[in-house]
């Protein structure tokens, strides 16, 4: 399957069209081939005018929260659920994240993970087909990835900034499959937010224990050996392999620490 799932609708004969989502905002052809957002906020020319440009994007940035808070804020209880775009759908892990959609579900959960194929589309087809809410938050990149057919609520992002606050501001907890740049930017930031107390109570459950096994043992054996994060640091982790375990664990630890 080509994970330009967003141009599966085409006409006969436009499917190599590059199409690239811009917020709301649908991009094909040169179009496509424009600037990100984020790159023209993080990666301006000298010469750009500030009072031309910034002020603007300052008004951009506010709709995406603005948008995001609004369309989030009577979801309940949620849970992300994050992996790879590049997990194929005979991949064990693809099945992996179905099941976690699932059961989540069924535990009366929300399943959030990025509206994307692989892993993320396996956590929202578990999640859709078990009857829960099913929600995709996407986001502009220079290739299309499109929102998966299983997202029961989309919202596309500009700003990788203004979406990874809603992963965190409206689930409880993280389980995160095998994945790679990406996952590995949301599972550290998470880690660092419950580490400095900027939020507290958030469950962060890793599925794949030879996958993620190296990546911990490095972790452990150079960050903590070199005095960088102390042994509590550690706890902030569950690492297993069993998809009814992590569902387990991500609600045990939210149980534990929510209010009366």
């Amino acid at each position: 399957m080509s994970p330009h799932i967003g141009n599966e609708n085409q006409q006969p004969g436009a499917s190599s069209a590059p199409t690239r989502r811009r917020g709301q905002v649908e991009l094909r052809r040169d179009q496509a081939k424009s600037m990100q957002s984020d790159r023209y906020l993080l990666d301006s020319e000298e010469e750009t005018p500030f009072t031309k440009t910034d002020p603007w994007r300052v008004l951009r940035i506010q709709s995406e929260f603005v948008e995001g808070f609004g369309t989030l804020s009577e979801l309940g209880r949620a849970i992300s659920v994050f992996g790879s775009a590049r997990t194929p759908r005979d991949s064990p892990y693809y099945a992996v994240g179905e099941e976690v959609g699932r059961l989540l579900v069924e535990a009366g959960y929300a399943v959030i993970t990025g509206g994307g194929p692989g892993a993320m589309e396996a956590a929202n087809k578990g999640a859709c087909e078990a009857g829960g809410m099913s929600v995709g938050l996407g986001i502009e990149l220079p290739f299309e990835q499109g929102m998966n057919e299983w997202v029961d609520l989309g919202i596309n992002f500009r700003y990788f900034f203004a979406r990874k606050t809603m992963f965190v501001k409206y689930a409880q907890g993280f389980v995160v499959l095998p994945g790679g740049f990406g996952t590995l930017d949301e599972l550290f930031e998470a880690m660092t937010l419950v580490q400095t107390q900027k939020v507290t109570s958030f469950p962060i459950v890793l599925i794949g224990t030879q996958f993620w096994g190296p990546l911990w043992d490095w972790v452990r054996n150079t960050l903590l050996a070199n005095g960088m994060i102390s042994e509590k640091d550690l706890s902030l982790v569950h690492l297993v392999d069993d998809p009814a375990e992590a569902v387990r664990l991500v609600l045990a630890d939210t149980a534990a620490h929510s209010g009366p």
